[in-house]
């Protein structure tokens, strides 16, 4: 019986082997393959980890293998998981190039990138998606209050991974950091408050 290929292959092709097998890591992950390997659900960890993000990078190819990569952003949750394979999120009205869409077209694997600063942790997505302009339900579920979506894209989940912290800055969201001021500010306004009291009271 011929053993399926792992969910790596996905990214681990035979030339990405011959590197890894050129700069000493290809046996690491062989034995990374032979084991779990990469997963191929969405964990309730990842479920979380993506409810938290404000921000995705897109990656598409078109026919000439050509990439692109595009932003994507929206409230905590804009990008959401539909079920232990799928994940969602609503396309909304930008510039008008349509390049992601126009290459989907042609190619429908994509990979996301996510990345949050502040705790150094990183997940790579490899996915197939689909564009849908015809499910207003869905649509509805996937918009964020007040956005205007043109389109929702549904993405079949293929593989996942999450890389180590290793050389990720950290960094802080703006309203990460304007709330920890107001929390500082508020405490600086009391203790300066009891500390008036106390030297009315001598």
């Amino acid at each position: 019986m011929t053993r399926p290929r792992p969910p790596s292959d996905v990214a681990f092709t035979p030339s990405v082997k011959a590197a890894q097998e050129r700069m000493g890591s290809r046996r690491a992950y062989a034995a990374m393959e032979a084991g779990d390997g990469w997963a191929t659900t969405i964990t309730d960890d990842l479920a979380r980890f993506v409810a938290a993000q404000t921000s995705v990078f897109l990656a598409t190819a078109n026919l000439d293998g050509q990439p692109y990569i595009q932003h994507r952003g929206g409230p905590p949750g804009f990008l959401h998981v539909l079920d232990e394979r799928t994940l969602g999120f609503a396309d909304l009205r930008g510039n008008r190039q349509y390049i992601s869409v126009g290459n989907l077209a042609d190619n429908p694997r994509v990979h996301l990138f996510l990345i949050d600063y502040a705790h150094r942790r990183r997940v790579k997505i490899w996915g197939h998606a689909t564009v849908v302009v015809d499910d207003a339900a869905l649509l509805a579920r996937l918009t964020p209050a007040g956005a205007r979506a043109e389109r929702a894209i549904r993405i079949a989940v293929t593989a996942w991974d999450a890389n180590c912290p290793q050389h990720i800055p950290r960094r802080l969201d703006a309203a990460d950091v304007e709330a920890a001021l107001a929390r500082r500010d508020a405490r600086i306004a009391e203790l300066e408050a009891q500390l008036a009291a106390a030297r009315a009271a001598r």
